[in-house]
């Protein structure tokens, strides 16, 4: 069994909040510049922005919880990761009160963005990895049934109304609700399973069986358009997010072969330091970006300053200098935790 990081989901999720920043840096774009073959380029790589934060934050929450099983400290992992989620939460309660006015409409607390969708997630995905993390192999075929669940029902969640609308469709404003892009999370948890376990061969061989399983998910378009009423493709459509996960899993399989084959002195070379800050402190990272970005508090922010008035090369200026800035906030939140921790 393994008990070292695995740097290719780190350098995932490194290379997710990369992508992040700049897809939220397109406020910056004046308008009549979101189109043309640039724009949707980059629209396509910023749709596998949440699926690899999401199958990543399930994939490491399995391999902590199989591997605590496996040396007798899994209580204790339990609620190491019960707080990480906490954190994630309170953090996402956090942006939704700078954007809106939570305490004059509390209904703004129930609008799910990706923060919320990572940490709800997370927190109806422990107990049940909890519970199985003794027993990896039913582990890992209980969580892609899970994910299938979670995108096969995702559809007709459309047609849900009320409050638990917030939750499982985008009618109430929630912009990444439970259904379907918790499946990701039982996608990442299966592999996870298999890295606790197993040897690194394994754990590449299940993400190539994840990649196929997708394949064949994504082919299956016109049946899942016959099958289900009408609803929105880009959405909910199964097809569609099999689409997302192929090629997800196609990234992980090139980051996993860089991984084999750079020597150590490679793996601690300053772009590869970048990408694991960003990796490991993710969190800090969506925080301070959408401060950067979109905070008013005090005034000043990018979009303020810039938003909706930026050419494409005053707007790649601005976007270096504000993954810039995230970076050395997220350093600094890192050092602060290890001086905590230490």
């Amino acid at each position: 069994m393994r008990t070292d990081r695995i740097q290719a989901f780190d350098w995932l999720r490194g290379l997710a909040v990369l992508f992040m920043i700049q897809c939220h840096a397109m406020v910056l774009l004046r308008p009549e510049l979101l189109t043309g073959r640039l724009f949707h380029w980059l629209n396509v790589v910023d749709g596998l922005v949440a699926p690899s934060f999401l199958l990543a934050a399930g994939f490491s929450l399995a391999l902590v919880q199989v591997r605590g099983a496996a040396v007798g400290t899994r209580r204790a992992r339990i609620l190491k990761s019960l707080r990480r989620i906490v954190e994630v939460l309170l953090v996402a309660t956090v942006v939704n009160g700078v954007w809106y006015p939570i305490f004059q409409e509390p209904k703004w607390l129930l609008r799910i963005d990706i923060l919320h969708c990572v940490g709800l997630s997370l927190l109806v995905a422990l107990p049940i990895l909890g519970i199985f993390a003794p027993r990896p192999t039913a582990l890992r075929w209980l969580a892609v049934g899970l994910a299938g669940i979670a995108f096969g029902v995702a559809p007709l969640a459309e047609h849900v109304h009320g409050l638990v609308a917030n939750f499982v469709n985008i009618s109430t404003g929630s912009l990444f609700p439970l259904l379907p892009w918790a499946g990701y999370v039982y996608l990442g948890a299966s592999a996870g399973a298999v890295a606790g376990a197993e040897d690194f061969r394994a754990l590449w061989h299940w993400v190539l069986a994840l990649l196929i399983i997708g394949l064949a998910v994504w082919q299956a378009a016109p049946i899942f358009l016959w099958l289900y009423p009408p609803h929105v493709f880009w959405l909910t459509d199964p097809a569609n997010h099999g689409h997302r996960w192929v090629y997800v899993c196609l990234l992980i399989l090139a980051l996993a072969l860089i991984e084999r084959v750079l020597v150590a002195k490679w793996k601690s070379s300053a772009p590869f330091r970048f990408l694991g800050v960003f990796g490991t402190s993710s969190l800090a990272a969506y925080f301070f970006h959408q401060m950067l970005l979109n905070s008013h508090l005090y005034g000043y922010s990018f979009s303020a300053q810039w938003g909706n008035r930026c050419g494409w090369t005053r707007y790649w200026v601005l976007t270096s200098v504000l993954i810039g800035l995230t970076y050395l906030l997220s350093l600094a939140t890192d050092h602060v935790y290890r001086w905590v921790k230490g």
